[in-house]
């Protein structure tokens, strides 16, 4: 019987994963219900296949179970992550990376200092956008394959695949997954480096799917 050795075997995978909070003041954030699901599935699955693992992952309660060798890196804030994306992209060669986290896309203008009071009768907070933090990984490691997602609710699947390739074209990368909602059921394209569309339903099958492109 032989024994198929797997594509990914000794390669080094760097994913992000998660939501990420940007400070309205010393105890409240700005977030979104990201819970890291998709990059801790790619990471153990991927780990499985006997890639090396680095993730970078935002606040998630559904780590406990990773595999021990997985190198796990937690964040919470935007600069957090900023901030590990550059040191591990600096120190360590990749051959891929999955940008999954949900990074936030806006932040206050200037966070307040302490706590602000319970009692005001309004707030208003003035939002202006992050750095993409997408444009960092070409940037320090121009080789390195780049898979990014592309997320979009209440469109059709033309303007979802649409928006998915202008974002590949936009950041340089190899793949895109273009994903999306439709009541509570998670529906995903994977378009490849060759404009490929390949239909991935739910998330366990997108992992598989997406994992084999990359190899």
């Amino acid at each position: 019987m032989v024994t198929k050795i797997s594509k990914l075997k000794g390669k080094r995978i760097l994913i992000t994963a998660g939501a990420t909070w940007v400070p309205v003041d010393k105890v409240r954030v700005i977030s979104n219900i990201a819970t890291g699901e998709t990059g801790i599935l790619l990471g153990q699955e991927a780990r499985k296949q006997g890639a090396k693992i680095t993730l970078i992952l935002g606040p998630a309660d559904n780590s406990c179970c990773l595999d021990k060798s997985i190198d796990i890196i937690r964040f919470r804030f935007f600069d957090e992550l900023k901030s590990a994306i550059v040191r591990q992209l600096k120190n360590k060669k990749f051959d891929t990376i999955i940008h999954s986290a949900a990074v936030s896309d806006f932040k206050l203008v200037s966070s307040f200092k302490g706590k602000i009071g319970s009692g005001l009768k309004s707030l208003n907070l003035r939002l202006v956008p992050t750095e993409k933090l997408v444009r960092l990984f070409k940037k320090i490691q121009p080789q390195v394959k780049l898979v990014i997602f592309k997320l979009e609710l209440g469109v059709s699947k033309s303007v979802l695949l649409n928006r998915a390739l202008v974002a590949k074209k936009k950041y340089k990368a190899d793949a895109v997954v273009a994903n999306t909602f439709i009541g509570s059921s998670y529906r995903a394209f994977i378009i490849d480096n060759k404009g490929k569309i390949i239909p991935a339903g739910n998330k366990a099958l997108m992992v598989k799917k997406l994992l084999n492109v990359v190899s």
